[in-house]
């Protein structure tokens, strides 16, 4: 066996992916040239925006290369250095492939300072997962103190940030998410004020019920019917960041829903499609404030993790089923 490991996509997914569609490869361990670092897999990021680009449909972001190796979001550790930017050990995080080793040059990673949080944050709430929720939700949803939130994928990553920032801004927090474990989970451990399961049969009257003043900003990730349902309590000059549709991402034919312009055209609503990338020029400053708020006890994460690098595409998959609450991350290996 080589030292280092690659996850492939063997083919385009038609429908719910499979595992079949992806392939373990053994692979040479990199050799770094004068310039780059070899860095070490810690924490592999699987994340649902990762199914569109295994589609060659047109998108944000090029399609994966079948028979190429997949990549997304990483934290590891310098294991050798020919840069005077990183220095062996060094925590850092990036876009990278999904190998266990990875030669890098200094402007590919970023820097993680280990004692502002567990180094696993820096990919979800102090990355771009919180970045996610904290610039979509103040820059496109801008909650006003009493107005009332609702966000749905409420348990997810991004989900329960939304939820507690629009709480720290002093509006009402309404998360939906697929489970009475998770809605207990969202009132009871992370202070929304409501929460309905989007799969309880009275789910458009229990909506109603916890939006009793109707609803001024829906941070929309799932879309199709549990969005549907949302938009009909649109209030006037109601604001709905478009952060992800991932009800749609397994559809093999496009999803034909209720035409949503008149309900923005009556309530003068704004709804924005937004990505996280757009707003790199201040990244510091998102990091910064949630740092803050993670300090003060304002802010609370959660983390599934699965062990082993070996499990990665279960991992993946889990995300299209509902099994993780917050973050689902891969833990490749321990830091040195």
């Amino acid at each position: 066996m080589s030292d280092n490991q690659q996850i492939h996509l063997t083919r385009r997914p038609q429908g719910m992916p499979q595992a079949g569609d992806f392939s373990f490869v053994e692979a040479q361990m990199p050799e770094i040239g004068e310039g780059q670092a070899l860095v070490r897999t810690l924490y592999l990021s699987v994340d649902p925006y990762l199914r569109g680009r295994m589609s060659d449909k047109k998108s944000y972001v090029a399609p994966f290369e079948v028979g190429k190796m997949l990549s997304g979001g990483i934290v590891g550790q310098v294991e050798e250095s020919r840069t005077p930017s990183l220095a062996r050990g060094d925590i850092v995080t990036g876009h990278l492939g999904w190998q266990r080793y990875a030669a890098v040059t200094p402007g590919q990673v970023t820097k993680v300072d280990p004692t502002l949080a567990p180094i696993s944050t820096a990919l979800g709430v102090l990355g771009m997962t919180g970045l996610t929720a904290y610039f979509g939700l103040l820059d496109i949803g801008r909650p006003k103190e009493g107005e009332t939130v609702v966000v749905s994928g409420a348990a997810g990553a991004v989900g329960m940030i939304v939820g507690q920032i629009a709480r720290i801004k002093g509006a009402r927090a309404v998360g939906i998410a697929g489970s009475a474990e998770k809605t207990e989970y969202l009132i009871r451990e992370l202070g929304f004020d409501a929460a309905v399961n989007y799969k309880n049969d009275n789910f458009r009257e229990e909506l109603e019920k916890a939006c009793p003043q109707g609803v001024d900003v829906y941070f929309d990730n799932v879309g199709g019917e549990v969005s549907d349902a949302v938009l009909a309590h649109l209030n006037k000059g109601a604001r709905i960041p478009l952060c992800g549709q991932i009800s749609m991402y397994n559809l093999e034919k496009p999803d034909i829903g209720p035409r949503i312009q008149p309900q923005l055209l009556i309530n003068s609503a704004l709804m924005k499609g937004f990505i996280v990338g757009e707003y790199a020029a201040r990244f510091g400053d998102g990091v910064r404030e949630l740092a803050g708020w993670l300090k003060e006890d304002k802010l609370k994460y959660a983390e599934n993790i699965v062990d082993g690098f070996e499990n990665t595409i279960e991992a993946f998959l889990g995300l299209f089923s509902g099994e993780n609450v917050g973050k689902q991350l891969v833990k490749v290996a321990e830091p040195r």
